[in-house]
C-alpha cells in the first residue's frame, strides 16, 4: 500500500463547522434553506446537522425558523479567551518557578469563589497536594488570604459567611476575629503567608494580581525548612505580580 497523503479528515465535522460559520454571519438568524445554499450543502444534510447542533446547544432555533448561535458557543468563547490570557503569563510563571525553585500558583476570585487558574511546577519543584479544594480553604492558604485581604469589607464578609473555617492542620486559624486581625496586620504586607496552615511541612506566600477588574493572587509554596526565605521571596514576587497584572489586563 502506498503512503497515505495528508491527514484523515472527517467530512461531517467540516460540514458542521461550515454551518456554524454561516450561522454566525447572520445576527438575526437565517433559515435552513439559506444556510444550505450558502454552505453548498444538500438541504437534507443541513437540516440533519442543524438539528444535532441545536440538540447539543451550539445553535438555537428561533420561533420564526431561523438559526442563531447557541449559549454553548458563548461558553467556549469565554473559555478560549481565558486560555489565551493565561498563555500570556505562563512564561512569567515558569520563569518565577525557575528563579525561586518553587512551584508557582495563580488564582482568581470569580463568582464569589477563590479558584485556581494555573499551576506551573516541575519534577524538581512539585506542587503542594491540593487535598482540600481552594473553595473550602481560602482561610488556610496564602493565595486565598491574599484575595480576602484585598476584598472590600462587604465582599469579604459575604465570602466568610458562606465558608466554614475548617481545621485543616493544627496551625489553621479557625477563629474569625483572629483571621481578620492577621489579614490586617500581615508583617509582609501586601504579601500574606500560610505557615503550615493548609498542609504540614509546607509554607506559602502570595501577593495580589488583577485581570482587569477581577482580583486574584500569585504565590509560591516551599518546604517549611525554607521558612526563612519568605521575606526575600515575597519581595521578588511583587514585581512579577505587576508583570502578570499588566499581561492579563491587555485586551484580546
Amino acid at each position: 500500500m502506498g503512503a497515505q497523503e495528508g491527514p484523515t479528515l472527517i467530512t461531517s465535522v467540516q460540514r458542521a463547522m461550515r454551518l456554524l460559520e454561516a450561522v454566525s454571519a447572520h445576527q438575526n438568524g437565517a433559515p435552513a434553506k439559506q444556510l444550505a445554499r450558502e454552505t453548498g450543502l444538500p438541504l437534507a444534510t443541513a437540516y440533519h446537522l442543524l438539528r444535532t447542533l441545536v440538540h447539543d446547544g451550539y445553535v438555537r432555533k428561533l420561533d420564526d425558523g431561523g438559526f442563531v448561535l447557541g449559549d454553548k458557543l458563548q461558553t467556549i468563547r469565554t473559555t478560549g479567551r481565558a486560555q489565551a490570557l493565561l498563555s500570556r503569563v505562563r512564561p512569567t510563571l515558569a520563569a518565577l518557578r525557575d528563579e525561586l525553585t518553587t512551584p508557582a500558583y495563580l488564582t482568581f476570585y470569580e463568582e464569589g469563589e477563590i479558584r485556581v487558574a494555573e499551576i506551573v511546577d516541575a519534577p524538581g519543584t512539585p506542587r503542594v497536594d491540593l487535598w482540600v479544594g481552594f473553595e473550602d480553604a481560602g482561610h488556610a492558604t496564602a493565595l486565598g488570604k491574599s484575595v480576602l485581604r484585598e476584598l472590600d469589607e462587604e465582599a469579604r464578609k459575604d465570602y466568610l459567611s458562606r465558608h466554614h473555617l475548617a481545621d485543616l492542620t493544627p496551625r489553621t486559624v479557625t477563629s474569625l476575629p483572629e483571621l481578620l486581625r492577621r489579614l490586617e496586620t500581615s508583617p509582609l504586607a501586601p504579601a500574606v503567608t500560610d505557615l503550615e496552615e493548609y498542609a504540614l511541612g509546607t509554607v506559602c506566600v502570595a501577593v495580589p494580581v488583577y485581570s482587569g477588574d477581577t482580583l486574584g493572587s500569585l504565590g509560591v509554596s516551599l518546604p517549611a525548612n525554607r521558612l526563612s526565605r519568605l521575606p526575600e521571596i515575597s519581595a521578588r514576587l511583587l514585581p512579577t505580580a505587576s508583570r502578570v497584572t499588566r499581561s492579563l489586563s491587555l485586551t484580546i
